[in-house]
């Protein structure tokens, strides 16, 4: 068994994915402890999951900072080190042409928020990986890159409901469902400035039967979840999730570069 790392969650609903994470953890299938649970919606199930467990856990609402700007922008309440420009140069969430006003809004609300995340998760002492476990929010650079301080090693994971980058979004087995596909599948990956689109570095299917419902097919993901999410942890603790930057040259001669994630044997 390796050293064991700090691990951190973020969920905003039950946590099934949650409990896989500290299941493994405490029958050794992740060489990790759970060092905190923090929500963006109090009460949910999730957070009853940490009590049971004796992991540390907070809420942080971004419902409050949503109302406070919509109320008064021009006086909203700004970290200090926040800068629009910035995140306007970085992100990939909205199109060029969105509507600045309502970027605005998204990048000052969620920055203010995710500004007391931070001081959450800093007050619990340093984590080696923080995991999204059904956590519904958009994280922006402004935490990513206050998280991620090395960014030659993400330390951000998500899992999600679809094999990426097919069905990115907040619906993945509804959209599989929906367009007929005869395979279903979920992604382990790591956060970058856009939706669902950061390296991957994990991926589990299953086969789409004629006569399967939506159910059927969450049921078979979520089983599928269970068991990938625990599996890229561990690789992630043993050392064994790399980066690389593959530089790639098209017919055309235009150059381009893309992140992807090599999984090295154990040794």
């Amino acid at each position: 068994m390796g050293e064991k790392i700090r691990i951190g969650a973020l969920i905003s609903g039950g946590g099934t994915n949650l409990q896989a994470i500290i299941d493994a953890c405490e029958d050794c299938r992740i060489d990790g402890k759970m060092a905190f649970v923090g929500s963006d919606q109090p009460g949910v199930k999730g957070l009853e999951r940490a009590r049971k467990h004796n992991i540390p856990s907070f809420v942080v609402e971004y419902g409050p900072f949503i109302k406070s700007y919509r109320q008064d922008p021009a006086h909203f309440a700004l970290p200090d080190d926040f800068d629009f420009s910035e995140m306007l140069a970085k992100q990939h969430l909205f199109a060029d042409d969105a509507p600045e006003d309502r970027v605005r809004a998204f990048f000052c609300t969620r920055a203010a928020a995710e500004r007391r995340l931070l001081s959450e998760i800093e007050a619990r002492g340093p984590i080696d990986l923080l995991v999204l476990a059904g956590f519904m929010r958009n994280l922006t650079p402004y935490f990513i890159d206050r998280f991620n301080t090395d960014p030659g090693n993400p330390r951000i994971i998500n899992i999600h409901p679809a094999i990426l980058p097919s069905f990115p979004g907040v619906d993945g087995y509804g959209d599989t469902f929906r367009y007929g596909c005869k395979v279903g599948g979920c992604t382990v990956h790591f956060i970058d400035y856009g939706e669902d689109s950061g390296p991957i570095i994990g991926q589990r299917a299953f086969p789409i039967l004629e006569t399967d419902t939506l159910d059927d097919i969450k049921r078979k993901g979520l089983e599928q979840e269970w068991l990938l999410y625990p599996e890229c942890i561990q690789n992630f603790t043993r050392g064994l999730v790399k980066t690389v930057k593959m530089t790639h040259r098209l017919d055309d001669g235009q150059v381009y570069q893309r992140t992807v994630v090599t999984i090295a044997q154990p040794a």
